[in-house]
């Protein structure tokens, strides 16, 4: 096993009943996977869903599920919450496709759905991207990528998986995902200096 990181300390303090080192690790990286999610809610899920809410319900199942949980190297965790905010985005698109009336799904308090009942955690997404511009401009130059440069971005570099992961997920050789890697960021380097002043 490579070297813990201070997640994984954090992790263990979790497994023994400490809650607010749960609030730390998932404050570490709350923004990360804010961008994740925003990038993977399709908008067929946003009309009951949004940002907001898969990473609120994503919080209460990493909580529920700690135990289970099991520290390989560093960004295991981070690569854990992406999974399970996956599998909640899939399971709210079975319940979308269950369940075409509306008010079948409640979504939380947001600006969006001033009505719906308060979350758990107030500092939700759009309040995270709202109060920190770089990060807001970061999600905006990503959204002007192409979907390929994009997702190999997300992976590698939001993400935190490792080349070989990457070039798993995306099914190419390992030198072709560090080819398309490199040209992404490049490409994305260039967006973000189009937009200094």
């Amino acid at each position: 096993m490579e070297q813990a990181t201070s997640s994984h300390g954090l992790v263990e303090r979790v497994q023994q009943g400490d809650t607010q080192a749960f609030s730390l690790l998932f404050e570490k990286y709350r923004s990360r996977l804010a961008v994740i999610v925003h990038y993977r809610l399709g908008n067929d899920l946003r009309r009951d869903a949004d940002v907001d809410d898969v990473l609120q319900e994503t919080l209460l199942r990493a909580y529920r599920d700690i135990g289970q949980f099991h520290y390989q190297a560093p960004g295991s965790f981070m690569s854990w919450l992406a999974r399970i905010a996956g599998h909640v985005m899939a399971d709210l698109g079975r319940a979308q496709d269950r369940h075409k009336r509306a008010g079948e799904h409640v979504r939380f308090r947001s600006e969006s759905n001033p009505g719906g009942p308060e979350p758990v955690d107030y500092t939700t997404p759009s309040r995270i991207f709202r109060e920190n511009e770089s990060l807001g401009e970061f999600v905006a130059t990503l959204g002007r990528l192409p979907e390929e440069y994009r997702q190999v971005i997300l992976l590698a570099k939001v993400e935190g998986l490792t080349t070989q992961e990457v070039a798993q997920r995306l099914n190419k050789s390992r030198e072709a995902t560090s080819l398309l890697l490199h040209r992404a960021i490049k490409r994305l380097q260039s967006l973000q200096e189009d937009r200094e002043p």
